[in-house]
C-alpha cells in the first residue's frame, strides 16, 4: 500500500475519499535510556537509544495506518503526516507518535501510445 505526504499520486486518478484516518503508540523511556541520554545532553552528540525508540514508534504507527486503510478497502493514504511529541511528569518519559492521512481508492490512469509522425502531423495541424 502506498502511503504518502503528498495529495495525488502519478499516474494514478483518484475514484473516492475517505474520512481522515489516524493512528497513535505510545512508548515509555526506560531508566537505562535516560541515564544515557542525560550523558548525551551534557556532552553532545546523538542518542541512539531515543532515535531506535522513535523509528519503532513510526514504523508502528504506519503499519497501523495501513491497516486502518485496508479496512475501508483502501489502495493508499494521501496526505501523510506525523507528529512526535514527549509525555513527561511525575518522574516518568513518554514518546507519542500520531500519524494521520486520507485513505483513497485508485483507478489506474490509461496511457495512449503515441507515434512520432502522430505528432508531427498534430504539430503541423494546430501551427497551420
Amino acid at each position: 500500500m502506498i502511503v504518502t505526504s503528498t495529495n495525488t499520486i502519478e499516474g494514478r486518478e483518484v475514484l473516492r475519499y475517505f474520512d481522515p484516518i489516524s493512528a497513535t503508540a505510545v512508548i515509555g523511556a526506560n531508566a537505562l535510556s535516560e541515564i544515557g541520554a542525560s550523558f548525551v545532553d551534557f556532552f553532545g552528540g546523538r542518542s541512539r537509544n531515543y532515535e531506535n525508540k522513535l523509528q519503532e514508534l513510526y514504523k508502528s504507527v504506519v503499519e497501523s495506518l495501513k491497516q486502518n486503510a485496508r479496512s475501508y478497502r483502501a489502495d493508499a493514504v494521501i496526505g501523510f503526516s506525523v507528529n512526535i511529541d514527549e509525555i513527561s511528569g511525575k518522574g516518568t518519559q513518554m514518546f507519542m507518535i500520531t500519524a494521520i492521512g486520507t485513505p483513497v481508492l485508485l483507478n489506474e490512469i490509461k496511457h495512449i501510445q503515441v507515434e512520432a509522425e502522430d505528432i508531427i502531423l498534430l504539430k503541423q495541424y494546430l501551427f497551420y
